[in-house]
């Protein structure tokens, strides 16, 4: 499934003769599409060109008779016709497909070019969707970006960077932290480092690890949104057209206008109900809740003056972990949702001045960076 040439650039409205879209089924309606296609196609190339999306669920003996019975069905409605044994699309069966794939003159078009451009589009609910975008589609970046962000709900855009993603991806971590109790907004991210941002969009995967760089974060948390055996294009374009398929093959006669989304939200490891979550994220506080504790804890064990004690945020991640395991935490979303609460105004955060050698560690390990600034402390503020 590699990569097609220039996509035409011509965009119409098309409408299918009255009452027959409404009947077809979207199995039948991606037969006819091969069909459909430059140099038609013959029942060997129909059974064949869709094996590779339905073996997870059918024998080849069941898909055979179920696209045979599906060009008979064609033929019968004169969509189709066929000599020679090659099957032809007909002017009716034409249009049919240009109201399916949105596009005026999508029949005539290669099959490779139908089937990783607009069946990938309509298998990520993408439609309609503009030749800008459908490029980008065809790019393994642009596909990554576009899985991500059906999935996470992110602007859609095939031209994002695996930074501008990692960036996003972080500040719906964070969310996700929080209980989806706070909206920061998807602009420039959360501020973290890169290698912070990672670790914090990392936490989406059901195996939250560092994966060492922006592109192989989004290379994993896209094919893991799809359930892709591998984080190639080709991988991921096989996984989309194999949910695209499962509908087909599950659909009761349903209009092809109406179409469920077909990337399922992957469950992250902080998600409810699944292995590895510790508890949902509803029990999660939001931020003014998550501020009383830590600052509960940190007073606990803060040390200084008074008017100036501090706590080492390692410390107080010790004691929010063994004392509050139902919220899940990972010590980077503890970590993000400090600053996060530190910017809100809900607790103090502040740089260690003075270190020693008895504890640079402790310093070490509670260091949190954001933009130009590194926090390690977490400021006792006494009550009037």
């Amino acid at each position: 499934m590699g990569d097609s040439g220039n996509m035409p650039a011509q965009k119409a409205t098309v409408t299918a003769p009255e009452g027959v879209v409404e009947a077809l089924p979207l199995r039948r309606s991606l037969v006819l599409t091969r069909v459909a296609c430059a140099n038609g196609a013959t029942r060997a190339h129909v059974v064949r060109d869709f094996s590779p999306f339905v073996s997870h669920k059918l024998s080849p003996a069941e898909w055979r008779r179920l696209a045979l019975e599906d060009i008979e069905a064609l033929l019968a409605d004169r969509l189709i016709r066929e000599s020679r044994g090659r099957l032809t699309v007909g002017e009716d069966g034409a249009t049919i497909v240009d109201a399916f794939l949105c596009r005026k003159g999508a029949s005539g078009s290669a099959w490779q070019e139908i089937r990783d451009g607009r069946l990938v589009a309509k298998g990520l609910d993408l439609e309609p969707i503009s030749p800008k975008k459908l490029k980008a589609l065809l790019t393994p970046e642009g596909l990554r970006a576009f899985i991500l962000q059906k999935t996470y709900g992110l602007p859609h855009s095939g031209g994002q960077t695996p930074a501008k993603l990692r960036a996003q991806l972080a500040v719906v971590a964070l969310e996700r932290a929080f209980g989806k109790k706070i909206k920061t907004g998807l602009g420039a991210g959360p501020g973290f480092s890169a290698k912070a941002g990672r670790l914090l969009a990392g936490q989406l995967s059901s195996r939250p690890r560092d994966l060492g760089s922006d592109g192989r974060l989004v290379a994993a948390l896209a094919a893991e949104a799809i359930d892709a055996r591998q984080t190639e294009a080709e991988a991921l374009k096989a996984a989309i057209l194999r949910r695209l398929m499962e509908r087909a093959l599950e659909e009761e006669k349903r209009p092809v206008r109406v179409m469920s989304s077909s990337v399922a939200k992957p469950v992250a490891a902080n998600d409810a109900g699944l292995p590895g979550a510790s508890m949902p994220p509803t029990r999660r506080p939001d931020p003014a809740g998550f501020a009383r504790v830590v600052n509960a804890i940190a007073q606990s064990c803060a040390e200084g003056w008074a008017g100036n004690r501090k706590a080492p945020i390692a410390r107080v991640w010790k004691q929010i972990e063994l004392a509050h395991p139902e919220w899940g935490l990972t010590e980077i979303e503890f970590k993000s949702m400090l600053a996060e609460a530190h910017k809100s105004g809900h607790l103090l955060l502040a740089t260690a001045d003075l270190k020693d050698k008895s504890t640079a560690a402790e310093i070490e390990a509670s260091a949190i960076t954001y933009k130009n600034t590194q926090w390690h402390l977490i400021r006792i503020v006494d009550a009037d």
